[in-house]
């Protein structure tokens, strides 16, 4: 299976990172984790993103703040999809970050999460290896289940307490 690659702006972004780890790891999907700037590291990040297929990544997370072009960068120096997740800061609360991670000019596609989206990057991560892994894929379905069942039970309990 394709690794994915997660490459975060500063040490910050750590508990955004750790959300996608944590799906990631429940998946059973190789990955690695790295901090390069575009803006204080940008040879390291575009180092990263021109070897990434060779070395065996299929999807790469980039996740910022603030001004946040690091997934734009690592998409103009792969074809790889990547996927950027947009955190939050103290004074904007994210939409600084957004807003750079979806502007992208045409021909450097990045797809976007929410702010501090880092469970659904990897689940969009996963659902990508998946078209070519047919174990993923109903493993993702059985998360959809799973995630079902639980609204309905939520449901019947809140219906019990509230509707008599």
């Amino acid at each position: 299976m394709k690794k994915v690659g997660i490459i975060m702006g500063s040490k910050s972004d750590l508990p955004v990172i750790e959300k996608a780890v944590n799906v990631l790891k429940a998946f059973e999907i190789p990955y690695e984790v790295h901090v390069y700037s575009a803006h204080r590291t940008p040879e390291q990040a575009k180092d990263f993103a021109r070897g990434a297929r060779e070395n065996g990544f299929g999807v790469i997370i980039a996740a910022a703040g603030m001004a946040a072009h690091l997934a734009g960068a690592i998409a103009a120096n792969t074809t790889l999809p990547v996927i950027g997740i947009p955190c939050g800061a103290q004074n904007l609360g994210g939409i600084d970050a957004l807003l750079s991670t979806v502007q992208m000019p045409t021909g450097i596609p990045v797809a976007a999460v929410a702010v501090n989206g880092g469970a659904n990057a990897a689940l969009l991560s996963a659902q990508i290896l998946a078209l070519e892994d047919s174990g993923l894929a109903k493993k993702l379905e059985e998360k959809r289940m799973s995630d079902a069942e639980n609204v309905l039970q939520n449901d019947a309990e809140i219906s019990v307490r509230f509707n008599g």
